[in-house]
């Protein structure tokens, strides 16, 4: 009776050592998806980037009052509960320091290299932003600045989303697999004159801190109070609006640096996004 026992208790530690194990792998797995696709079910794959503006009307209910999808990321990484990094390779995590420091407005000409401020990086931003323009959007928040030294979350209305567009061989579909997003700092609001990444968050993370704060971390339906969602079944659910400025290409370039800013580069945006959807439609024509 005691030898079958202490199997029994050998058993129980194997399999929470095992669970323990697990846990770790997956917190630390180099593939930063929430539902993550194994590579053997991918026939297709390309990573695209898209830009988030909170301002827009659809976009809305992840920016309701007080409940500023930026503010909830905010407070995730000074509280500890949130690792940032300084780009979407999340290679290189950001010190609690560093992330306020990307927060705060620099001066101009100020923390810029030789190669930058030879680019043109240091000189003030256009009056008209081009992109913004093309999505109807204003430079009112510009003209507000921030009144403290950080920007405040209503400031920080831009997203980019990184994600893995994949047709999966198994289910018969394509996913828009999201991998990071990251906080921008608007040109117009940054006196460097260009768009400045705060810091970028593995997608598994964010899904994390949004399901641990379900009081804060909601898509706010206008039309029923009742109804109101996650921001992780948001994202699962795309109930957002973006536009397209980059997909993977071998020189790493933008659509804006390929066909020109303003409404050349949103009408190229749509394309991009049009070929995505004619090459799942077109895997069904013999």
């Amino acid at each position: 009776m005691k030898v079958f026992k202490a199997i029994g208790v050998a058993a129980g530690l194997m399999l929470s050592v095992g669970a323990m194990a697990q846990q770790v792998s997956n917190s630390t797995s180099s593939n930063p998806s929430a539902r993550p696709i194994p590579e053997s079910d991918i026939l297709f794959k390309k990573t695209v980037w898209r830009k988030i503006d909170l301002r827009e009307k659809q976009n809305r209910p992840m920016f309701s009052e007080n409940r500023e999808i930026t503010k909830i990321i905010i407070g995730a990484v000074k509280s500890g509960e949130l690792t940032a990094y300084k780009n979407d390779s999340i290679n290189t995590p950001l010190t609690r320091e560093e992330f306020v420091a990307n927060m705060t407005p620099k001066e101009s000409g100020s923390q810029l290299s030789e190669e930058e401020l030879a680019a043109g990086f240091g000189q003030p931003a256009e009056e008209e932003d081009a992109w913004g323009q093309a999505v109807g959007t204003s430079n009112d928040a510009a003209a507000s600045g921030p009144v403290s030294n950080e920007f405040f979350p209503k400031q920080l209305y831009l997203l980019e989303v990184k994600e893995n567009a994949v047709f999966d061989k198994k289910r018969s579909r394509m996913y828009h697999d999201i991998q990071t997003i990251s906080i921008k700092v608007p040109s117009t609001l940054n006196p460097l004159g260009f768009e400045q990444n705060v810091g970028t968050f593995r997608m598994d993370d964010l899904v994390r801190v949004f399901r641990s704060n379900p009081e804060m971390a909601i898509w706010y339906n206008a039309q029923n109070d009742a109804q109101h969602k996650n921001l992780a079944d948001a994202f699962d659910l795309w109930l957002f609006s973006s536009y397209i400025t980059k997909i993977s290409n071998p020189n790493d370039r933008g659509l804006a640096d390929i066909y020109g800013g303003g409404k050349k580069g949103l009408l190229a945006a749509q394309d991009a996004a049009e070929a995505l959807i004619e090459y799942e439609y077109s895997l069904w024509s013999y």
